[in-house]
């Protein structure tokens, strides 16, 4: 009932959005016929920003644009467009492409699967892409997924990593953000062990979730205070039979969006309030940081049940990998066994979501590696979105990153 329930909202609300559209755009009618020399006084301000707050009472379920047209490149800007390299039914391998000749090294950024799009880690492609060849896990929404595809979960969410990994080639490298280190480090591990060709040059695991028993943030500890059974109970749902996933199982975006946003509603609240105010004040810039901000944290991707569940109970309540006791196809998943894949991890001093140890325990675990391919780099006075977005990233951990890589090659 919990997808009905949030269909029917949805659905009442789609006219109240359409009315606010439409009385919109008599206001820009009228204002047109009055003319440029008349600017709209505070009333019509005011009535025009509360309708454009109420048109956005909205969430998207379909992936926004990356929308990367160039990047700096050398000495020039190069430009990118996207070439999908790989599709399979969960996701896709998607490859920027760019107008150069100059070989650069490819890196497979390994994209969180927790309830938004790819597109989330725009800011860490285009950082990547002036000195790399930047592939990324571009995952479905599995509400759009058949039932006649089958299953997902966290043992596929590997075997997808070593697929694309194969299709990209020898001398690639892997960059995974939050959840998927987890995953990242086992399909490295197991491509090791098994001296598979594609075994990437080196890892790069930011702010991910390796052993959560290392200083537990709310998060985890909300993820330990019920049984896997209450889980099930209460927060899966079934797709409605208007989606091409009908009927499938699966751990709705909508309810992880609105547990991201109750850890933090004091500062969306006030975000909302600032948007309101620059549209009266017609400053059009600060609102349209607000907006486009918004409009990728709204659009949101339903989860597998499986893979869901699979995650809550293998990584967060059990901590399999860390303790040595997660397998993949029935056999056990053995860090140590990788000895050339350089390992660097990377922490946020304010990250609330994975804390400071989490991450850094993959190096304990990869006890084949020589003291020369590790390293940690812990940035201060940033959050969990700071590790991989803004300018502490651009500035102070990307170098890190192009230089391990380089390093590497």
């Amino acid at each position: 009932m919990l997808y009905q329930l949030y269909q029917a909202q949805d659905d009442m609300l789609t006219p109240v959005r359409d009315a606010a559209d439409w009385m919109r755009s008599l206001l820009d009618m009228f204002s047109g016929a009055r003319g440029t020399e008349a600017g709209p006084g505070l009333p019509e301000r005011s009535l025009r920003a509360g309708l454009e707050m109420i048109s956005r009472l909205e969430l998207s379920h379909v992936s926004p644009a990356f929308g990367i047209t160039s990047v700096p490149s050398g000495n020039r800007d190069a430009q990118v467009h996207e070439e999908v390299a790989l599709d399979l039914p969960f996701g896709r391998l998607l490859h920027f492409v760019k107008d150069s000749d100059v070989p650069q090294p490819k890196v497979l950024v390994v994209a969180p699967l927790s309830g938004h799009f790819a597109t989330l880690l725009r800011g860490t492609v285009e950082t990547l892409l002036r000195d790399h060849d930047v592939y990324i896990t571009d995952w479905t929404n599995a509400r759009d997924v058949p039932l006649s595809a089958g299953r997902f979960g966290v043992e596929d969410y590997i075997t997808y990593i070593i697929r694309f990994l194969e299709q990209m080639g020898p001398r690639s490298h892997i960059l995974a953000v939050c959840q998927p280190c987890v995953q990242a480090l086992a399909a490295v591990a197991v491509m090791s062990e098994d001296k598979h060709p594609a075994t990437p040059l080196s890892m790069t695991l930011m702010a991910g979730p390796i052993d959560v028993r290392e200083s537990p943030t709310t998060v985890n500890q909300l993820a330990n205070e019920h049984p896997i059974e209450w889980f099930e109970d209460k927060l899966i749902a079934t797709v409605p039979w208007r989606y091409k996933g009908g009927g499938r199982r699966v751990y709705p975006g909508f309810v992880q969006l609105g547990a991201f946003m109750t850890m933090n509603m004091d500062r969306h609240k006030k975000t909302h309030r600032e948007l309101y105010d620059h549209l009266v004040a017609g400053d059009e810039a600060s609102a349209e940081r607000i907006k486009t901000f918004y409009d990728e944290y709204f659009a949101v991707l339903d989860l597998t049940e499986e893979f869901y569940i699979e995650t809550i109970d293998m990584v967060f309540q059990r901590a399999l990998l860390a303790k040595g006791e997660l397998t993949y196809k029935g056999r056990p998943v053995r860090p140590g066994a990788i000895m050339r894949t350089a390992l660097l991890t990377v922490e946020g001093g304010r990250d609330d979501i994975c804390a400071i140890g989490q991450t850094a325990a993959a190096h304990e675990l990869c006890t084949g590696l020589r003291p020369h391919l590790k390293r940690h780099h812990l940035q201060a006075n940033v959050g969990h979105y700071g590790v991989f977005n803004g300018r502490k990233w651009q500035n102070e951990i990307y170098p890190l990153v192009r230089n391990l890589m380089l390093a590497m090659e």
